[in-house]
Formats: C-alpha cells, structure tokens, sequence
C-alpha cells in the first residue's frame, strides 16, 4: 500500500503535508480504495475556519457519501478547483493531484498529535 513517508495522517483516513505554516489536505490511499470511484467533492470556503475533528465537506463515491474531517485546525487558504470537473483524481493521484483543500495553521502543534507513516502504517494492520 501507498503511504507516504513524508506526510502525517489521521485515524480518518485524511493526509497532511506541512509547507510552512500551510498544510494541505486529502484522503489516503486507503480511504479511496475503500470509497471506490469518486464522483463529487463538497468544498468548504476558502476563510472558513475548521478546529481537529470538525466536518470540513464530502466526498461522494459511487458506493456511498463519506465526510471529510479535519486533522489539524486552521483556516481554508485554496481549494482543489480541479476536483470539481475530475474528481476522480483522487483514485488515480490520491497525495499530489488529489489534494483537497489547504488550510493556514491555527495550532502547529496540533502536527505532532497526526500519525507518521509507521503508526499509520499499524493502523491498516
């Protein structure tokens, strides 16, 4: 399975990469696998502020309609406008095409509580 060493991740199945004080956010490989072929993703605004754990959107797959969680508070900087005419690059490019949104970060520290490959790596196990 892809995960990438140099991302942290949540128990939700979302990714995290900090450039910064910017973080930018999508779902793993896992979480597409187990979505299955995406079809529509619901955005936040950008200036919506969201705290960890808060529902930031939806990401809507031809099996069902999964909620996006915030890992890591912040406020929405950019949204992934690619994703509203193919949003089936998240199948097909989950941590660099896939993207979804990037979020100024409120709480740096809140990165440290995110899960590194290892311990993501044992929570698929």
């Amino acid at each position: 399975m892809n995960i990438p060493e140099d991302l942290k991740y949540s128990a939700e199945h979302e990714w995290v990469k900090i450039d910064g004080d910017v973080a930018s956010i999508g779902i793993t490989n896992f979480a597409q696998g187990e979505l299955g072929d995406i079809v529509f993703v619901e955005f936040p605004e950008i200036g919506d502020v969201f705290s960890v754990g808060d529902v930031f959107g939806t990401i809507e797959a031809v099996k069902t309609v999964a909620d996006l969680f915030a890992p890591i508070s912040g406020e929405v900087v950019a949204i992934n406008e690619s994703l509203e005419g193919s949003p089936e690059s998240i199948n097909s490019d989950a941590y660099n095409e896939g993207w979804i949104i990037k979020i100024k970060l409120t709480n740096p520290d809140e990165v440290n509580l995110l899960l590194d490959h290892d311990k993501y790596e044992a929570l698929l196990s």
